[in-house]
């Protein structure tokens, strides 16, 4: 592992909560942390961009839908850290409403998957944590 595995601060993470006919839109993690589990989709801040525009950007390049970002509503701490007790991920992560504009959810970047899924459809899935508590938050299912 490079020393960038291990971070010196915390970096922002944005993700964003799109429903589209009764479904929401997860990817399939392709790269830890969360490998391999279902969650919002989302990534890093870049500095000088807002947090509406890494949500626009950062939806459209894991799943290929097209949204209009709105205001926060979510946000959490993701830490996770090595077997020996080194912080391995440090993210703060805030998750905006997604309106669906356009397009297909088709898996891509760090996505090694997209769909839109119902909620008897996650309750099947490996779903992160974090996702299926905001999930039941904002009454999605419900």
């Amino acid at each position: 592992m490079s020393k960038s595995d291990y971070p010196d601060v915390p970096r922002v993470g944005v993700g964003a909560v799109v429903i589209k006919d009764s479904k929401v839109l997860l990817v399939r993690r392709g790269i830890p942390p969360s490998k391999g589990l279902w969650a919002i989709p989302g990534g890093h801040i870049e500095l000088g961009e807002t947090i509406q525009e890494t949500a626009e950007r950062e939806i459209f390049e894991e799943t290929g839908i097209v949204i209009k970002a709105g205001e926060p509503m979510y946000a959490f701490d993701l830490i996770e850290k090595d077997d020996s007790g080194r912080i391995h991920f440090h993210f703060i992560v805030v998750d905006v409403k997604g309106e669906y504009v356009s397009g297909e959810p088709c898996g891509s970047d760090d996505a090694l998957e997209a769909r839109w899924l119902s909620w008897g459809e996650i309750k099947t899935l490996p779903v992160s944590r974090n996702t299926l508590k905001l999930l039941k938050t904002i009454n999605f299912g419900s």
